[in-house]
């Protein structure tokens, strides 16, 4: 056991070092230059009033762009955002806005329903898809149309920042998105190349979308901007990680609202891609470490080693990538969090969303419980 231990620690620390070399390689590529301001829509799912709403949704309006329209979607009339945005466009009249009422989904993912609607009334070719939780600079637009110069440029990530709310088990999952997740995208996109894409802010063209089968394709995934990208890298269209760093603010949750999201993280990501979700267990070196310890007292040593080399790995990407403060103190604290519910993902199937509860499938779908 103590073997097979050391082996697993053994690839951490390695994925460790990997994760800094990947994030060496992003960095030193530049972004392009603009030559040509491409008219650009922007699709704005909402569902009630995220922490801030209006704030992250002014920055869009913000934006230092020529030529760009803003769509919103929203169930119905009462949800509250609707407020929020009429203030919006009565502050920003010379932007061109448009709320969309799209009444109640006819399948689980109402996201890909209201991007469906959007996209149906969206002028332009090129779309930024954006959670209502993202807040951006001014030149958001013109980095990501500087990257869609590539002729071959299907979908593009915008890695993400997170931000988080006022309590601890926000500030716990932020360190663990600015950290392993991020860390993750960047490893693969090293050793593989962008074949996926993720994340609350996606860029991408209709006609992209519709040689993959448009939004009816994907309406039946949980994570469906992951299989997104990974059907346009299928059909042959260049999938890239953006330049551009959004943020991403979590919000307040409380610990059941927050354990509740990171088992529908861990449970979809398990049906998205299996295999790799089994290889996540190469993230987490102090874990790994702490059984070492457990397993053979007397090799104590690999846990100050873990620390050091996670600490590096993870101060390069959450600091150097992504420009986010690391704490310190919380940092182990994370990473066993992590692991546990790493452990608990491989266990049942159903997921809490947005006040409902939904059944996945084995292939990454899922479906609603209606008891």
């Amino acid at each position: 056991m103590t073997i097979v231990l050391l082996a697993l620690l053994g690839g951490a620390l390695i994925y460790s070092l990997l994760a800094i070399a990947a994030s060496v390689r992003y960095l030193s590529v530049p972004p392009p230059a603009l030559s040509s301001a491409e008219p650009i829509s922007i699709l704005k799912p909402l569902a009630g009033l995220d922490l801030d709403l209006e704030a992250n949704l002014r920055t869009f309006f913000e934006q230092d762009y020529p030529a760009f329209e803003i769509l919103f979607a929203v169930k119905g009339q009462a949800d509250p955002a609707v407020e929020v945005v009429g203030r919006l466009q009565k502050q920003f009249p010379h932007i061109s806005s448009q709320l969309l009422i799209t009444g109640e989904p006819p399948y689980a993912n109402s996201k890909v329903f209201s991007l469906d609607r959007m996209m149906a009334v969206a002028r332009n070719d090129l779309l930024v898809m954006s959670d209502s939780d993202v807040r951006v600079t001014p030149d958001l637009l013109r980095t990501v149309a500087a990257e869609f110069q590539a002729v071959r440029l299907g979908v593009a990530t915008c890695p993400y920042r997170a931000v988080p709310g006022p309590s601890f088990w926000s500030r716990l999952e932020s360190i663990g998105m600015n950290t392993d997740f991020m860390a993750g995208i960047l490893v693969a996109r090293m050793l593989a190349g962008m074949r996926f894409a993720v994340g609350p802010t996606i860029v991408a063209r209709k006609k992209v979308l519709a040689s993959i089968g448009g939004f009816d394709r994907l309406k039946d995934y949980l994570a469906e901007d992951f299989v997104m990208g990974k059907f346009a890298a299928e059909t042959g269209h260049g999938v890239i990680l953006s330049s551009y760093v959004i943020e991403h603010h979590i919000g307040r949750s409380d610990w059941r609202e927050n354990a509740a999201h990171r088992l529908r993280w861990t449970r979809s990501t398990r049906r998205s891609r299996p295999l790799g979700y089994i290889g996540q267990l190469f993230t987490m070196p102090v874990p790994l470490a702490l059984l070492v310890c457990v397993a053979r007292p007397a090799y104590w040593t690999v846990l100050p080693l873990a620390l050091l080399i996670r600490g590096l790995a993870a101060y390069v990407v959450s600091s150097w990538v992504l420009k986010a403060k690391l704490n310190w103190l919380l940092l182990p604290i994370e990473d066993l969090a992590g692991f546990s519910f790493w452990i608990a993902g491989f266990f049942g199937n159903t997921i809490t969303w947005r006040g409902r509860r939904y059944r996945l499938r084995a292939d990454g779908r899922f479906q609603l419980i209606n008891s």
